[in-house]
């Protein structure tokens, strides 16, 4: 492990030391211009009193942290609605050449059809001979994109043309159906005895600045009788996020799944989703996070890559709006990306890296798991195990995992491998 590693990996204190030395300007790739920082320390509570044991860990010090993300970062989600239903629409009991079954249901979150609606795409390993664990996450472009299935509906959605600033309701052609077949890896799922749950980014919110216009964030706020969101309401991060707790739900009303066994995964902005449901919902038994980098698993105070900043400026609806004031002032946040995944403790969590998705920071994914090990050492829990970042194409860890991989930012087969080794030792 070089110095510049050492330094970085021990440099975590109480937050009441954060020194403020700003964030220079630009985009950096150059590891010798990251810069020192100094990290808030996970096991320092508010009052200065340091964290021991697990037990304080879980009836102190973790509702802080879940407190400062909430009210700096992500915001306040609404609660599962009382008034909620699931209706199955369709069944196929031998899809994929009869290795799964395929359900679509609707989520009606107000108990009726004419109210806000997620439309949820689930599949069955038939192969499986007791309730199958599950992979619950958010997809991009549609639920018939995840596998080349002809009978997955194609659902009209908004889009958003950003030049003339002009949205328009449109359904995708036929020519999209499996499109992001390759990011699923369905088959490979039924057949290691996986069931898979998935919702359409759309469908929750379209993922543009007024977006929320046309998805579940805007329709609670009309039902509130308000007309703009607070400070501390959430993003379009915090309503995918809310939507995979819903998945995991309707989950929990399934036979042939054992809820209790769900890992939640993500790609890019979803792997920052997949953090933050897996961070503020519990039964979220794993938590896997794909290249998700800036606000994800990549620690914000490292000049590398993605800024907060640029963040904030290229995708302003994805946090709350008091995430703004952080923009170009990592070094003032209250919290940094290490106690995100330390709020998945004692739980198994995996970040992955690229090599060439420098935009992400791989290193800064690779020590924000290795500043979260502090927090799994209080419940006896084993970390990465290593010092510095593995070689391209290993997998390291043990209740913490990592892997950088080489090639693009993307999620792939072999990202898929090292995730479903991953749950089988876990599960």
């Amino acid at each position: 492990m070089n110095t510049k590693a050492k330094k970085l990996v021990s440099a975590t204190v109480p937050l009441s030391c954060v020194l403020s030395v700003g964030a220079p300007a630009g985009t950096n790739y150059d590891e010798s211009k990251v810069g020192d920082y100094v990290l808030p320390d996970p096991l320092t509570c508010e009052d200065g009193a340091k964290v021991a044991d697990a037990e304080t860990w879980r009836t102190k010090r973790r509702s802080e942290v879940l407190e400062l993300f909430r009210a700096n970062m992500h915001g306040r989600s609404p609660e599962r609605p009382e008034t909620m239903a699931f209706r199955v629409t369709s069944v196929d009991a031998g899809a994929l050449d009869g290795l799964a079954t395929r359900k679509e249901v609707t989520v009606l979150l107000g108990g009726d059809q004419d109210g806000p609606k997620i439309h949820l795409l689930v599949y069955l390993p038939n192969k499986a001979e007791a309730p199958a664990p599950a992979f619950v996450g958010v997809n991009f472009n549609g639920n018939h994109t995840v596998c080349d299935d002809p009978g997955i509906t194609i659902a009209p959605q908004w889009v958003w043309d950003g030049k003339a600033k002009r949205e328009e309701l449109d359904t995708p052609g036929e020519d999209t159906r499996g499109s992001s077949a390759g990011r699923w890896q369905v088959a490979k799922l039924m057949a290691r005895g996986y069931a898979l749950a998935t919702v359409s980014r759309a469908d929750v919110e379209p993922d543009y600045p007024t977006g929320w216009k046309h998805g579940i964030r805007g329709a609670l706020l009309k039902q509130s009788g308000q007309t703009e969101f607070a400070p501390d309401a959430w993003g379009a991060i915090g309503a995918w996020a809310w939507s995979l707790s819903r998945a995991l739900d309707y989950l929990e009303t399934e036979p042939r799944v054992d809820a209790r066994r769900a890992a939640v995964i993500g790609h890019s902005r979803m792997g920052k989703t997949a953090l933050w449901a897996g961070a503020q919902d519990e039964r979220f038994a794993i938590v896997i996070s794909n290249n998700s980098g800036e606000g994800g698993a990549a620690l914000a105070r490292r000049w590398y890559g993605e800024t907060t900043a640029v963040m904030n400026r290229n995708f302003p609806h994805w946090f709350c709006r008091n995430f703004k004031q952080f923009s170009g002032r990592e070094d003032t946040m209250p919290t940094d990306q290490h106690e995100m995944l330390s709020l998945v403790a004692p739980r198994p969590v995996y970040i992955a890296s690229a090599t060439e998705d420098r935009w992400a920071d791989p290193r800064g994914e690779f020590l924000s798991a290795k500043h979260a090990e502090p927090v799994y050492r209080l419940f006896g829990k084993a970390g990465l195990g290593v010092d510095d970042m593995p070689p391209n194409g290993t997998s390291v860890g043990d209740t913490i995992g990592y892997h950088i991989r080489a090639g693009k930012h993307n999620i792939t087969e072999f990202d898929w491998e090292q995730y479903l080794d991953f749950a089988d030792r876990h599960f």
